[in-house]
Formats: structure tokens, sequence, C-alpha cells
């Protein structure tokens, strides 16, 4: 993946959005509506070349199994690819869809059995940065001013959210995280991913591109 520098350093910065590039902006934005999470993401379509893992994930975190089981159904049907069925873990009950544009997207929850039916109902969404060095690119955001929530030494760190509703953002380890999603860890060309910034426009030391753009209440489709 292309290396990064940072244009602007001198303001905090907040996760404020994500925009998917992908080949077609309306059918994404009819599989993301049939998924049930139009509303954390924006689309924008693109041809940009890539290939192979991009580099990132998306998390949802529901309350129990069967809404596990239903998130993951609903995706299928709308034409996503089953990447890890469900299956029981350590850490509770999750499996991992690709969305028809390529995006890998993981359903879990710490719940190991069920305390009703399945709701559509999300408790959070995270997004999922597969970097060389976790440590390193800790100290990066941390200079752009954000805050860490929790961190696992060079595993694993998550920043805190900018509010209700707001994605997450955390850090994987690529190879890491490329395993947890089900797919071989190489990749090239563009990660096909655009960070919205409530500061300036920066790339982070993995080539992650942020954009200063103005938080929106919705996640419409557009064209670039």
């Amino acid at each position: 993946m292309p290396m990064g520098t940072n244009e602007t350093t001198t303001s905090t910065v907040s996760l404020a959005s994500v925009t998917l590039e992908v080949p077609d902006a309306g059918a994404a934005h009819r599989f993301y509506t049939a998924f049930g999470v139009e509303q954390y993401v924006r689309l924008r379509e693109s041809g940009a070349p890539s290939s192979g893992f991009r580099g990132f994930a998306l998390a949802l975190t529901v309350s129990r199994p069967a809404t596990v089981d239903a998130f993951l159904a609903t995706a299928v049907d709308a034409g996503a690819t089953l990447l890890k069925p469900a299956a029981k873990s350590l850490w509770g009950y999750g499996g991992v869809v690709q969305a028809p544009d390529g995006t890998a997207w993981k359903v879990a929850t710490s719940a190991k059995r069920d305390s009703g039916p399945a709701t559509r109902e999300i408790d959070d969404v995270v997004l999922l940065l597969g970097v060389a060095n976790v440590k390193a690119t800790r100290e990066f955001y941390v200079g752009q001013g954000l805050t860490v929530a929790r961190s696992f030494g060079g595993k694993y760190t998550e920043f805190a959210s900018g509010g209700p509703g707001a994605v997450k953002l955390a850090l994987y380890k690529r190879p890491a995280l490329a395993k947890e999603v089900g797919v071989p860890a190489d990749g090239t060309g563009s990660h096909r991913i655009v960070l919205g910034s409530t500061a300036g426009s920066f790339a982070d030391p993995d080539g992650f591109v942020w954009e200063a753009v103005t938080p929106a209440a919705s996640a419409p489709a557009t064209r670039s």
C-alpha cells in the first residue's frame, strides 16, 4: 500500500465519516440499505485499481447471536459473500461477509447465548485499519488529537468515538486483521476508503487518506 505524508497537523482530528469507494454507487446503496448500515457509510464511485486485501474492515457489534445470524443472512440475501460462517469463539459469537463492492464486514456479539429474538439494533460500528506498526500509527493519531479508549500493546488500539452513533476507529496489525476476516493479507493499489476529518486533510503512515468534511446525519451515495 502507498505510504502517506501528513499535510495538516495543527488541528485536533476526529472521525466524522467513512466513505467507501465503489464501482457502482447505486448498487452499493441498495446493498447497504438492505443490510441496514446505510447511515454509517458514504459512497463514492471510483475505478481506482485495487486487488486483494484493502487493509481495512468494518465491524458491527450487536446484542446476541440471533441478531448476528440475522444480519449475516440479510447481507448474503442482498448479494454478499460469506467469508467466515458465524461461530462461537473465546470472545463471543460472530461471522464475516464481503459486500459486493469488496468491503469486509464482521458482525459479532460478546454473548454466547440468546436472551431474546433477533433485532435490527446495532450497538457499535468500528472501522478496523490493518497497519504495519500499531504502536507507531497509534502515536501518529494521538499526535493528531485522537484519544485512546483502550489498547493492547502492539496488537490493538481503539480510539474514543466522536459521539453517539459515530463510527469508532481501531487499529490492528494488518496480517491479524486479514486473518480475522478470513482473507489473505496481500493486497495492492487503492485502499478504496476515505475517512472524513473534522480538521485538515492528510494521510496516515499506512496510506489511509483523510479529507476535511462537515459531519452529516446521513450517508448519501455520490459520484466522483
